[in-house]
């Protein structure tokens, strides 16, 4: 009987899947209709662009939207993998494989029942919660990545390291996956793969194509985009005299005009306090469980992702997986409140783009509730995703303690 109920929820997991991602197909492929802006215009204008220039052996050095490390060419260039189709229908169908190939992870970690399937169903609800834009992207790609990273590193460090090497060449933040790697033979395994798997790959690439380095300074010059936390100071200064604009400047849509590179300063300034204290929390942490690299990796990425003077819709597709990964695991501190932080963080983005993202750029009442309401989200997801994984790690000194707290404390040594 209990094999027959396990086989029964496995199998309306693998159908909702099924269900939902077609829905998403049916979007990006335009048999559906979804209100707002079109997503696949990107993948056929600039993406497709892009790989025109990178099959010809170098990188689009001289256009400003790439923005990207290096190993990004080989997910621009997949759909090439797929020659009996037009670059677009291509480049979903990779994504596709990318989110199936996420699923198969998950099921795969659940297999023996020492993990929860709670996570597997926030991989499958998160991704039609967040909308066609997780198939316009190549975002999904580098998640996939990164769930691997993150599920090998219990048995296979050096894999892990080399996954999470490689996923900093495709977009960056998979650098912050092994922050929580556990002190010792671990980190040194897991850390020096990825540092030889960084810079090994980045060295042939470098030698390979001209302008494999070239999106560092463009990433540099980027300013304030109107979906970021710090874009609120401008959507709000519209209403009370502010006279900037908002216009398509390096590849997204960002605020021009009066004290935009003070508010851009900030945020750079706020990714290093975030830096800062899991500088930290890193010197500070003693307690390690199995979960704690997944519920650290999570943590990281919405620091970096709420304080980035960027927020682009697709990179909640980021914390939807790692959210997946730490919902896995029975004893982790994420899996309750923080998750479903993102889950809700999800949908909002979806309505603010492409849904409602006419009205965002516009800074009218509907664009700046809905932004203030996704963000005020991720803002408090990250606090209290710090703040769970601080007290799980890092103990109180005994002369904080009072009677029953230090008595907790003791027994839980």
């Amino acid at each position: 009987m209990t094999g027959s109920r396990t086989g029964s929820r496995l199998r309306t997991l693998i159908a909702t899947w099924a269900v939902t991602r077609a829905f998403l197909l049916l979007c990006v492929f335009r048999v559906l209709d979804m209100p707002g802006s079109d997503v696949a215009v990107d993948i056929e204008v600039i993406y497709q662009g892009w790989y025109g220039v990178l099959r010809t052996g170098i990188f689009p050095y001289d256009d400003v939207t790439w923005q990207y490390p290096p190993a990004a060419a080989l997910a621009v260039l997949a759909p090439g993998l797929l020659p009996f189709l037009n670059y677009a229908p291509a480049f979903f169908l990779v994504c596709f494989a990318a989110d199936a190939a996420v699923l198969a992870l998950l099921l795969y970690a659940v297999r023996d029942g020492r993990r929860s399937r709670r996570g597997v169903w926030v991989w499958v609800a998160g991704v039609p919660l967040l909308g066609p834009i997780v198939y316009a992207r190549y975002d999904v790609m580098v998640t996939a990545v990164a769930v691997a990273a993150l599920l090998a590193l219990g048995r296979r460090p050096r894999a892990a390291g080399a996954l999470a090497g490689f996923g900093t060449l495709l977009k960056v933040w998979p650098m912050l996956l092994l922050i929580g790697v556990e002190r010792g033979p671990r980190t040194r395994s897991a850390w020096s793969s990825a540092m030889v798997t960084v810079v090994v790959l980045a060295m042939l690439f470098a030698a390979a194509m001209p302008g494999a380095l070239a999106f560092l300074t463009f990433q540099r010059d980027r300013g304030t985009e109107v979906e970021s936390l710090g874009s609120l100071v401008f959507h709000l200064g519209r209403h009370f005299g502010w006279h900037g604009r908002a216009r398509l400047h390096y590849g997204s849509v960002e605020f021009l005009g009066r004290h935009v590179h003070a508010v851009s300063a900030l945020a750079l300034g706020l990714s290093l306090l975030a830096f800062g204290w899991l500088l930290l929390w890193r010197l500070k942490a003693r307690t390690f469980t199995p979960c704690t690299p997944s519920d650290a990796a999570f943590t990281a990425v919405l620091l970096f992702t709420t304080t980035s003077r960027v927020i682009s819709p697709q990179y909640v597709v980021w914390l939807i997986g790692l959210a997946a990964v730490c919902a896995t695991a029975r004893a982790s501190r994420q899996a309750g409140l923080p998750v479903a932080l993102v889950l809700a963080v999800a949908p909002l983005t979806q309505l603010e783009f492409p849904i409602w993202f006419s009205h965002v750029v516009a800074s009218d009442k509907l664009g700046v509730a809905t932004l203030t309401l996704r963000n005020a989200l991720l803002v408090a997801a990250t606090v209290v995703a710090c703040r769970r994984l601080w007290r799980a790690t890092v103990p109180v000194p005994a002369a904080r303690l009072d009677g029953p707290e230090r008595a907790s404390e003791l027994a839980s040594r």
